[in-house]
């Protein structure tokens, strides 16, 4: 089984924050694969189905996104998973708005969501999905705009991203890492290339 993990913080207050868009990815693809993502189980919010055949587990931790593995580590453990079962799906500040990466593996690069996640699992080899939110700009304080409503002009682009975001998911699961990673990974124009 599969276990997608979307990162984000529990509460109506975060819903439309770009550090949401990891739940956001989990919701719609419960809309698409006809999954309610409802259950409590280890401090998340999960719903089992099948996305391209394959039996998946969805997951929103109820922890806030700082916490991310501690509900993902008893999660992977009462279901028998291993580190190889489990994609996440995160904003990411060091992409620019609306560019989408998938990464087998890697460093947290400062995302404390992601951080908890590595630390919690023991692992860095973590097939990731990770959503631009960069406004392009320089920001006086990153944990306000992460958690501050994503703009009116900008609801359009976020949620054509969180339907990327949804494809890619559904596409590691269907076809694998390798492959998915040649379909989505295509550079944002402008974009510098960004060390693996």
């Amino acid at each position: 089984m599969f276990l997608v993990v979307g990162l984000g913080n529990p509460g109506e207050e975060y819903e439309n924050t770009p550090h949401n868009l990891g739940f956001r990815v989990i919701d719609l693809l419960g809309e698409r694969h006809a999954i309610r993502v409802n259950r409590k189980d280890s401090n998340a919010l999960t719903g089992v189905g099948e996305i391209a055949g394959r039996p998946v587990m969805l997951a929103k931790p109820l922890t806030f996104m700082n916490l991310s593995g501690t509900s993902a580590e008893p999660l992977m453990a009462k279901h028998a998973l291993a580190a190889e079962d489990l994609i996440v799906v995160y904003d990411e500040l060091d992409l620019p708005w609306g560019e989408m990466k998938i990464k087998p593996r890697g460093s947290a690069a400062g995302h404390h969501g992601m951080e908890s996640m590595i630390i919690q699992l023991g692992t860095m080899d973590l097939v990731r999905v990770r959503l631009g939110i960069n406004p392009g700009h320089p920001l006086r304080d990153g944990a306000e705009y992460l958690l501050a409503p994503i703009k009116r002009s900008q609801q359009e682009q976020a949620e054509e991203l969180v339907g990327r975001g949804a494809d890619a998911v559904a596409s590691i699961i269907a076809d694998g890492v390798e492959k998915s990673m040649t379909k989505f990974n295509r550079r944002a124009q402008g974009s510098k290339t960004e060390e693996e």
